[in-house]
């Protein structure tokens, strides 16, 4: 038997399937960079006229970006804290009442579009950061709830009698089984949340939220298109940087032969 054939037997990958899984992970990374690295290229060849100068530099620039990831890691954590538990009640609740009711609620989210439930929220409420977190909440709610509820549903039914044969108790099975076997869903799920509130931050500039949705703002406003594409390729480079790391923690935390 050749080295190759005895390799894939014992279930380990050869060398050069693991070199391009490795690279694959830092495919994502390496072209943000580049996209970055072309940006301030290309920024740095320009004249600026002082309001693009007041913008582009790195202490406003920073402090935008700085914004803009705390109002989607804070409504992420949220929605996470918020959705998974309630998936999980109504994934195991009888009533089909109240989960028609919970479902219906947390579809409002998605079907109003993302600047009516932050312009709402400001309107019957207040402007700033907690509104927009608000808003990011109810707008990312719903995959991370649906997805929990069918990480759930889909456990084999014969996985868990087998876990009550053991002596285990409704609890047990819960976190010991069920959960563990829904946990690529239920990541699946947030991973897409994070995604949604990256691009709804963008919007929390209209009600005095910060983010880069200032730039973006301004650079359309003032016809300054520099700031504005500076603002928008951050945008899309967080999105894509924060949807790499959700992806290798979804690898990490999902169970072995799942």
């Amino acid at each position: 038997m050749s080295v190759a054939s005895a390799t894939q037997v014992i279930g380990l990958a050869p060398k050069p399937v693991r070199r391009r899984i490795s690279l694959r992970r830092f495919t994502t990374p390496l072209v943000v960079a580049v996209i970055l690295g072309l940006l301030l290229l290309w920024v740095s060849s320009l004249e600026l006229d002082s309001i693009e100068q007041r913008t582009l530099n790195w202490n406003y620039i920073m402090l935008r970006v700085g914004e803009h990831l705390s109002l989607t890691v804070v409504a992420s954590a949220l929605v996470a804290l918020l959705a998974i538990p309630l998936g999980v009640l109504l994934a195991k609740s009888p009533s089909k009442v109240f989960r028609s009711i919970v479902l219906g609620l947390a579809n409002i989210g998605q079907a109003v579009p993302a600047v009516g439930v932050v312009i709402l929220l400001a309107i019957v409420w207040q402007t700033g950061y907690t509104t927009a977190l608000v808003a990011l909440v109810i707008y990312a709610f719903l995959p991370a709830l649906r997805n929990t509820m069918i990480g759930i549903q889909q456990v084999d039914a014969s996985v868990r009698e087998s876990a009550r044969g053991m002596g285990m108790t409704s609890f047990q099975v819960l976190w010991r089984v069920e959960l563990p076997l829904a946990v690529p869903v239920i990541l699946s799920g947030l991973r897409t949340a994070l995604v949604f509130c990256v691009g709804v931050a963008t919007i929390a500039t209209f009600i005095n939220a910060g983010g880069l949705g200032d730039m973006v703002v301004n650079g359309l406003k003032l016809q300054r298109y520099p700031v504005l594409a500076v603002g928008a390729v951050l945008v899309a480079c967080i999105a894509l940087l924060i949807d790499w790391v959700a992806g290798i923690a979804e690898d990490l935390f999902t169970p072995k032969g799942v």
